[in-house]
């Protein structure tokens, strides 16, 4: 049997995903049942494209281990490639087979979001019927936290961390001046609230702020917008709103969309911000007031000046893990994290079918959302914030923070 390992990345990136990779990487090199570890530049695209490089000949020390766990994005870049049906286009599939029969690959780890888990599972099935002897385990990751299967994803963690840390910078900053102002927020999220959630942790250390959130999963009606901001404006000189960038209306249109064309990504996925310039003119044409809007934008998926010490811990874990369960002959199931205990913070590692996890979304519970668009349940709190936990430091060079690169000059083969 083939014994080398290929890995890619793919999907949108996170603070933890290299993490992940690193995990990957480290646990193959303790493995004597393997060979080479490869990597895939630019995800399932690289490995059709024979972009294809070498991992672990380029891992000299644990130092470089660690500067790859701290550095952000994704070191072996991502890619928006759908894979098609088999039956749609089997030469594909045999491209991609014959690549990493030539690479003598009998482990394949695909390291994403839940696209990249559909991936994933498309060439499991197809390895299967074709028996074709190489094993395929997906490794979650997404900011977006909206992975069904595991109790949360590697890069939720730091994101969330970031966004609680800037929403407390940002209460600061309102505070300067002592007028009447509305500040909102706009955060990332699709169709899950998980992050826009996050906001509300500064209220464990006794902040007021934020005073308003709206997340997706609650249907969002402009009106009552503009009659919440006003209700708060009696209580609060400085109003700070946190808004996810995926709120809808009751009647399902993403309220973004009304300041976008209808572009979408080679998923189908409608591209999505503007919300918070959308509602800083609503407001100011209602109200009339100081208003003014933040779009944190990708620096939720790229801070990793302020990652969560659990959350990169816990990616690593997963990498490793997947290694561990391929070697064990598991096949064609996302590796996961399975909370154990809540009042001590735990969790071990499951696995799950891919097709489990493929294509599908978890979405903040309905009862953790309290009414009123101000706050969360204790339930969420209690979720929450074990994922934030733990500082990590990062090496610096010229006052600032020092990244990982892999030479990728694709091998001839």
């Amino acid at each position: 049997m083939a014994n080398n390992i290929l890995v890619a990345q793919s999907g949108g990136p996170t603070c933890a995903i290299n993490a992940s990779l690193s995990g990957v990487i480290q646990e193959a090199m303790r493995q004597e049942k393997i060979g080479a570890v490869y990597g895939a530049l630019n995800g399932i695209q690289g490995i059709m494209d024979r972009r294809i490089i070498r991992l672990d000949s380029q891992m000299h020390s644990e130092g470089d281990f660690q500067l790859l766990e701290s550095t952000p994005a994704m070191a072996l870049g991502s890619c928006r490639y759908r894979l098609p049906e088999y039956s749609v286009a089997p030469d594909v599939y045999k491209l991609i087979a014959g690549v990493m029969q030539d690479l003598e690959i009998g482990y394949f780890f695909y390291i994403g979001g839940n696209d990249s888990m559909d991936t994933a599972h498309k060439l499991g099935v197809f390895f299967a019927e074709e028996g074709i002897d190489i094993k395929v385990m997906g490794i979650p990751k997404t900011i977006d936290n909206d992975l069904p299967c595991t109790d949360h994803t590697p890069g939720f963690g730091s994101a969330a961390k970031y966004i609680a840390t800037s929403i407390l910078e940002i209460i600061r900053d309102t505070q300067v001046y002592n007028l009447p102002s509305v500040t909102i927020v706009e955060i990332m999220g699709r169709n899950a609230g998980w992050l826009t959630a996050a906001s509300v942790l500064p209220h464990v250390v006794g902040e007021k702020a934020p005073h308003l959130v709206y997340l997706p999963e609650v249907p969002f009606d402009p009106d009552q917008f503009i009659e919440d901001i006003k209700a708060a404006q009696l209580e609060h000189k400085a109003v700070l709103v946190a808004v996810s960038e995926g709120v809808k209306t009751a009647e399902g249109r993403y309220v973004a969309e009304s300041v976008q064309d209808e572009t979408v990504d080679a998923f189908g996925h409608k591209y999505l911000s503007g919300i918070g310039k959308y509602l800083e003119r609503y407001v100011l044409e209602k109200l009339g007031c100081k208003v003014r809007s933040v779009e944190l934008s990708v620096l939720q998926r790229c801070a990793a000046h302020i990652q969560s010490a659990c959350d990169i811990e816990e990616a690593r874990l997963l990498g490793a893990g997947a290694v561990q369960r391929a070697l064990a002959g598991e096949t064609g199931r996302m590796i996961a994290l399975v909370r154990t205990s809540n009042d001590s913070y735990a969790v071990e590692l499951g696995t799950f079918p891919l097709e489990e996890a493929a294509n599908k979304e978890r979405k903040v519970p309905a009862e953790w959302i309290l009414p009123g668009n101000k706050d969360l349940s204790q339930e969420a709190y209690d979720y929450l914030l074990p994922l934030i936990a733990g500082e990590r430091s990062c090496p610096v060079q010229a006052g600032m923070p020092v990244h990982f690169h892999f030479d990728k000059t694709p091998l001839e083969f």
